[in-house]
């Protein structure tokens, strides 16, 4: 799933593997087609790039930041030799153990004890990783039951975005989802790359046609 900021335009393609398969093999044509999508629509190529994975675990992180990572940046070269966007690739990981309260013994007005984090809350010490440069976002507000917060893991990132920065666009993305009013876990294009596989995989069992690319089909 690829965004056009300028014109709020949504592109997805799909590309068809192995059940157990979790790196993607077509990603370069993927991320080729969007691309070309967006100097299509723009007239010119994207100056930065920021990839928003979903659906690794831990252990699959340096897997990704070796094969998926060097995948796009080879991408690159076939637009010619001197292009190289700024890139940036985060992965996003939902099953977590980790929980954020917000204490309310602070407040003279309440009578005590804790309560769901507020949805904006970032966490980016004291429980992040030492080798990691990640941080923990709570995006969503649940009426019942203890809100979960998502784990962002930036693998790489060649613009050196300031993490407040960064922080920001991930969030923000959490209110972009057209099928939900308000905020949803993750960012938009995460749930829409979710959406369409779901219904190519499971409904269409098949590549969906390449007219539909631009058109959100599959809400």
């Amino acid at each position: 799933i690829l965004i056009c900021f300028h014109t709020f335009r949504w592109y997805s393609r799909v590309f068809i593997q192995s059940k157990e398969q979790e790196i993607v093999a077509g990603l370069k044509i993927c991320m080729a087609a969007g691309i070309k999508a967006w100097h299509q629509e723009n007239h010119e190529l994207p100056k930065r790039i920021i990839v928003f994975r979903d659906g690794v675990s831990d252990g699959q992180l340096p897997i990704v930041r070796n094969t998926e990572v060097e995948d796009i940046r080879a991408t690159f070269s076939a637009f010619g030799s001197d292009y190289d966007p700024k890139f940036a690739m985060i992965v996003v990981v939902k099953r977590i153990n980790q929980r954020i309260y917000h204490n309310m013994n602070h407040h003279d007005d309440v009578a005590g004890g804790v309560t769901n984090a507020p949805h904006g809350t970032i966490i980016d010490d004291t429980i992040t990783r030492v080798n990691w440069y990640d941080f923990f976002l709570v995006s969503e507000y649940v009426r019942q039951g203890t809100v979960a917060p998502v784990h962002y893991v930036v693998l790489y990132d060649s613009g050196e975005m300031k993490a407040d920065h960064m922080q920001r666009l991930a969030y923000k993305l959490c209110h972009m989802y057209y099928n939900w009013p308000g905020t949803i876990r993750v960012p938009a294009p995460c749930q829409y790359a979710h959406k369409v596989c779901q219904m190519a995989g499971m409904i269409m069992v098949k590549e969906p046609s390449l007219e539909l690319a631009d058109r959100l089909f599959y809400l």
